[in-house]
């Protein structure tokens, strides 16, 4: 669709008052692009139905630059939620989908939002049912922000919580660390560098629903590491559960430019944030087991094993590092790196 069948090169204030030129956008972009019964109904909300427990899960998206290498604001805004729900054990189906977008951003650039939103909920296999626009003044946002919230059924085998951590159970992790992160960073205004890192930004659900389907309550905790990074994860996990957390630097997976710069930034990788890896935490009796289906999926692999759980040092999570010494994780403290999803 072009921004001449549109009739605006740009978005304005008419298009979020709810009147005609509110309908005019829904009506060609939105209900056009996410065509399903659901959304088709025109309603103020949708009816579904499930059986069972239900997971649901809500985030906002203010990433900046919206557009970024390995994809942009909107394929964020679904992966992300996506992911969300799947690190509770459940099946996503459903997505809400709301929009803050400051006015005079270029109409071509909402309906490249809007495509990449389309094409990342059919890859994961959620459906848009529900919605809202809103536009506010030039200078009163950045461009535009999304809000996105996923519902799905919890699968009959998980038993996801930290409750269900032990001493010597195992953290596996899906793939390299930081990409996202570093992909933001050498695309930000005033730190650019020349840099080919792309975002890891994908779906992670269908991994998730196999490594259930494998192996079930021997699964013990899913987590995606994205703003904080690894290591807010794992030195939440120990204050959680009251135990410590041992882990190999040779074993975490990092791509040589990612770690190059991190280098230059003075970024620890461990901290930056990832937006297509989790981290699980299963019996030390299946870790080969996930490790090896992990290997063999798509989404996962460079999986490996990182570390374990144990009663020694409680509530620290111990780094063992290349040259054989060891240093403490600690909880980062404040914002590294602002509006990175």
């Amino acid at each position: 669709m072009s921004n001449k069948d549109l009739g605006f090169e740009t978005i304005n204030l008419g298009h979020g008052s709810g009147g005609l030129m509110t309908r005019d956008l829904l009506d060609r972009i939105i209900f056009e692009t996410f065509n399903n019964p659901y959304l088709n109904q025109k309603h103020d909300g949708s009816i579904i139905k499930m059986d069972g427990e239900m997971a649901i899960s809500t985030d906002s998206f203010v990433v900046s630059p919206i557009f970024f290498k390995g994809g942009n604001i909107g394929e964020l805004a679904v992966n992300g939620t996506v992911n969300d729900v799947a690190m509770c054990g459940a099946d996503p189906k459903f997505l809400s989908l709301a929009f803050v977008v400051e006015e005079g951003l270029p109409m071509e650039d909402f309906v490249k939002i809007v495509t990449s939103i389309k094409e990342a909920a059919d890859i994961a296999g959620v459906q848009i049912i529900t919605g809202d626009t809103k536009v506010v003044e030039r200078g009163k946002g950045d461009k535009i922000f999304i809000n996105t919230t996923g519902f799905g059924k919890v699968h009959p085998k998980a038993h996801i919580s930290p409750d269900k951590i032990r001493s010597g159970d195992k953290i596996i992790i899906s793939g390299p660390v930081a990409q996202h992160g570093m992909a933001i960073m050498s695309q930000r205004d005033g730190l650019e560098f020349e840099s080919t890192i792309e975002s890891d930004t994908t779906n992670l659900n269908f991994l998730v629903n196999d490594l259930l389907d494998a192996f079930g309550n021997k699964i013990h905790l899913f987590r995606d590491p994205t703003r904080g990074g690894v290591a807010s994860v794992l030195s939440e996990l120990a204050d959680d559960t009251n135990l410590g957390i041992s882990l190999k630097e040779t074993n975490i997976p990092l791509d040589d430019q990612v770690a190059a710069a991190c280098e230059i930034l003075g970024l620890d990788p461990l901290f930056v944030a990832n937006e297509g890896i989790f981290v699980t935490i299963v019996s030390a009796d299946v870790a080969d087991a996930v490790e090896e289906l992990m290997k063999k999926h798509e989404k996962s692999p460079r999986a490996v094993c990182i570390g374990e759980f144990t009663t020694e040092h409680p509530k620290k999570v111990v780094m063992h590092s290349v040259i054989g010494g060891k240093r403490m994780v600690t909880p980062m403290i404040g914002e590294q790196l602002p509006r990175i999803c």
